[in-house]
């Protein structure tokens, strides 16, 4: 079974550069990412996610990091032919990433592990 790695909300914003400014420059952040769709900000091994706010509110996103991806899906794979998801895929900011929807719920969940680069 793969090893949680560590949990990072996705939080929704009307101005995604704003917000990201303000966890830097008021709460220490370090701005991984950033542009007007999506950023990334850490401190202390910790993330958090900033994208634009939709148009349903109340839905809420959340990331979970990984160890392994794939025998993760092998896992979860049976009980997701019933709900909105994505199998396996490549993003291009390198992490591999598996997407589904919970349950009676508004919540999307973003399972992920980083890939690493070629050498």
């Amino acid at each position: 079974m793969a090893k949680a790695l560590f949990l990072s909300p996705m939080v929704p914003s009307t101005n995604v550069v704003k917000t990201a400014e303000f966890l830097q420059d008021a709460l220490g952040f370090s701005v991984r990412i950033l542009d007007s769709e999506y950023a990334i900000c850490t401190r202390d091994g910790l993330s958090l996610h900033l994208l634009p706010a939709g148009k349903d509110l109340g839905q809420l996103e959340f990331y979970l990091e990984v160890d392994d991806l794939d025998s993760m899906w092998q896992q979860m794979e049976p009980f997701v032919n019933e709900l909105k998801h994505k199998p396996p895929f490549d993003q291009p900011y390198l992490m591999r990433e598996v997407h589904v929807e919970l349950p009676f719920t508004k919540a999307m969940m973003f399972i992920g592990m980083e890939i690493k680069p070629s050498e």
